[in-house]
């Protein structure tokens, strides 16, 4: 220990190297933590039920039953070993993502060995829920990728989601099919996004202002459409089903895995799709090249013949599109029917995910999961009954996201041109 310690002088660190130690440090403080307060401070154990089995999969483990007290000890104390390795990486000049991955499983487990103490948690269907929780959040949050990777700040996902949403389970009423419901929902979010590129890069509207603008528009026009016709016509406006969940042969009977990610709708389907093209996309192909460096250096991309707000125009309108498709989960992906303000301020946590996952779609992707289960996981406490109120779990990633941007674990840095309107020959202004 002495060994490691001496080799870390945080004078001689580089920026990304006191963001990775900070980060190791934090680990082992919260290591401590579960281990003090999840296993030694309880005077006794209770059993824990964590079950496996959520429909026709294979039956590798049914349930498993653990004393929380112990639990708890043998998952923090697994906390700790993983703080210490990761430690040891980084004297190495090494890091690891998986040892973050095993950390944050480790310090999960034992606190819900702890608050479920004497408690039954179906782990299956708890994961299940909190993929369902962020599929929304992902489709927002890949608009926002689209959108300020290109250079243009979109305030207007909740907008974008909630006209996706409405358009979604009108015209599935009105037409009695959610295929043509589907259709409409990225033509909704489209739309919005095609009021939003024209007054940000036409006419150089401040971007976040004109935002909030748009959304306030989508729901007041949302909500009185609400009121004067899907109400008093239900029926007939307002009447749509969810899609049926379509199980992949063979993979949805995977053990835990399976009804996880193959017993889903076709949205969670499109959603897989959509996240792998544009990470490929965004970083492998003449498309993606371009769209970066138009959201980081516009001018110098112009130099070489590309056509800035041209691009910018585009991925603003296709990035509206995605949002609107991720509305329509809202509606044909979960209930049918369309509810006022049904969006509750998914959008601006699609860019709290976004920010936090540092404008990348696989970050943005694994911060949308987190706050997907955070929300999951509060909803099955309060009906299970803790030691804690379940508020403090929803409050967690929001606390992780305000640690993130206020740079205690490295500077967030969104796009360089992010938010600047880009005249053609005379630079940013």
């Amino acid at each position: 220990m002495e060994w490691m310690m001496a080799k870390i002088s945080l004078r001689t660190m580089s920026v990304p190297e006191r963001r990775k130690f900070r980060g190791v440090i934090t680990m082992g403080v919260l290591g401590i933590f579960a281990l003090v307060v999840f296993a030694l401070l309880p005077d006794k154990g209770q059993p824990v039920t964590y079950g496996f089995i959520l429909g026709k999969e294979w039956v590798l483990l049914e349930k498993w039953v653990v004393d929380s007290k112990s639990g708890a000890l043998l998952f923090a104390v697994l906390s700790v070993v993983t703080a210490l390795v990761a430690l040891g990486l980084f004297t190495m000049r090494k890091h690891s993502r998986v040892i973050s991955l095993v950390f944050g499983s480790t310090f999960l487990m034992s606190f819900l060995c702890w608050a479920a103490a004497g408690k039954f948690i179906p782990l299956t269907g708890l994961l299940q829920g909190g993929l369902l929780l962020s599929v929304p959040l992902i489709f927002g949050a890949m608009a926002g990728v689209l959108s300020e990777r290109s250079g243009v700040i979109n305030i207007a996902i909740e907008g974008q989601l909630l006209a996706g949403a409405f358009a979604s389970g009108v015209i599935a009423s009105l037409l009695n099919n959610n295929w043509w419901g589907l259709l409409f929902a990225p033509i909704a979010g489209a739309l919005i996004s095609v009021l939003l590129a024209i007054f940000a890069i036409r006419y150089g509207i401040d971007q976040v202002v004109l935002g909030f603008v748009l959304n306030v528009l989508v729901i007041g026009l949302t909500s009185f459409l609400y009121k004067k016709l899907l109400i008093p016509y239900q029926s007939e406006w307002n009447s749509a089903t969810a899609f049926a969940p379509i199980e992949i042969p063979l993979l949805s009977q995977i053990p835990v895995i399976g009804p996880i990610f193959f017993a889903q709708s076709i949205i969670v389907y499109l959603m897989y799709i959509f996240v792998t093209i544009i990470h490929i996309a965004l970083f492998k192909s003449r498309w993606g090249l371009r769209t970066r460096a138009v959201g980081e250096h516009p001018t110098a991309a112009e130099s070489v013949g590309i056509n800035v707000n041209a691009i910018r125009f585009k991925n603003v309108i296709l990035a509206g599109a995605i949002a609107g498709l991720g509305g329509a989960f809202f509606t044909l992906g979960a209930v049918g029917s369309f509810s006022k303000e049904m969006t509750a301020g998914k959008g601006f946590i699609a860019l709290a995910a976004l920010i936090f996952g540092r404008w990348s779609p696989m970050g943005a992707v694994a911060a949308a999961l987190i706050f997907g289960f955070a929300d999951n996981l509060q909803g099955l406490l309060t009906i299970i009954g803790t030691p804690i109120p379940s508020e403090f779990m929803l409050m967690a990633p929001y606390i992780a996201t305000i640690i993130a941007v206020s740079g205690f674990i490295g500077k967030v840095r969104a796009p360089a041109a992010d938010g600047i309107p880009y005249k053609r020959g005379g630079g940013s202004h």
